[in-house]
């Protein structure tokens, strides 16, 4: 079985205990307009160009002039000789196609580096999107010892039947409002309330994250909102970290062929202690990462 791959490698403490192996898995579900990685949008991969070293003698077909590439030529070239028998350091595409037996095998020649705890995490993208390679990716990689993480946005509905495959369960949180949710990442939030009511019933090591970003959901009264639907579920094994908008990924809007349209994310000062100090008060346990 094969997976799509757009980025790896090791990270401390941030995708799960310990120094890890973190695949980024391509294709994703939501359009968040913030996203540090829309390089992993599209299923199919991502044409991602470096215009200072784009040429026009990449492509046979006249898509590139003056170090800029004409998309609309692209998705009808199956061959893509940029690609291959052109290659140049300004157009490659995000994704490569691994079987789960190679990122098996990658995951033990990697183990000493798996130090304080750590293990394998797949994030995103949306890894859910290629179920049954990822169920028999963690599957496998359980066998053998090694300690799993998955970074999800929730929103698969057979989400449940891989937490017994996963040993740390990340389930990023954006929106406490469905209509809000859905109109500005095109998804609603019914199938993940229910799976985070599942996780927090069921699961042993459940880290809920919420992207904290201006203008979407910091407005008076969301902190609480978003507490008040966290404490009513059973969260005693359940950590909670809200994250600060960033721009980190703004670059690669662009070399996608893709509008930035974030406006001012950036939060106000006192903004993610405020929805600390609210999450604290309900009892949940907050961490920082």
């Amino acid at each position: 079985m094969q997976l799509r791959v757009f980025q790896e490698g090791f990270n401390y403490a941030q995708d799960g205990p310990g120094n890890r192996l973190v695949y980024h898995l391509q294709g994703c579900n939501l359009r968040c307009p913030w996203c540090a990685n829309p390089e992993g949008l599209d299923p199919a991969g991502t044409l991602l160009v470096q215009a200072e070293w784009l040429t026009e003698a990449v492509c046979p077909h006249h898509a590139i002039r003056e170090h800029r590439l004409d998309r609309s030529r692209c998705a009808s070239c199956t061959p893509r000789p940029c690609l291959h028998e052109r290659r140049n350091q300004g157009i490659r595409c995000s994704a490569r196609v691994l079987t789960v037996a190679a990122l098996v095998d990658q995951a033990r020649r990697s183990a000493p580096l798996m130090f304080d705890g750590g293990g394998v995490t797949l994030s995103g993208g949306e890894p859910t999107l290629q179920f049954r390679a990822v169920a028999q990716l963690l599957g496998q990689l359980q066998a053998e010892g090694f300690h799993t993480a998955l970074e999800t946005n929730g929103t698969h509905p057979r989400l449940p039947e891989l937490f017994p495959l996963v040993d740390a369960l990340i389930l990023d949180v954006k929106h406490h409002d469905d209509a809000v949710l859905r109109r500005v990442t095109g998804v609603g939030d019914a199938v993940l309330r229910r799976n985070l009511a599942r996780a927090c019933a069921g699961h042993g090591d459940l880290r809920v994250r919420i992207p904290v970003v201006h203008g979407f959901n910091d407005a008076p009264g969301d902190a609480e909102r978003f507490a008040d639907a966290f404490a009513a579920l059973p969260t005693d094994r359940a950590t909670f970290e809200c994250l600060p908008f960033h721009e980190y990924g703004k670059i690669k809007w662009a070399q996608c062929g893709l509008p930035y349209r974030m406006g001012d994310g950036a939060l106000a000062a006192g903004t993610l202690e405020h929805f600390q100090a609210v999450f604290r008060a309900r009892n949940l346990r907050v961490v920082e990462t």
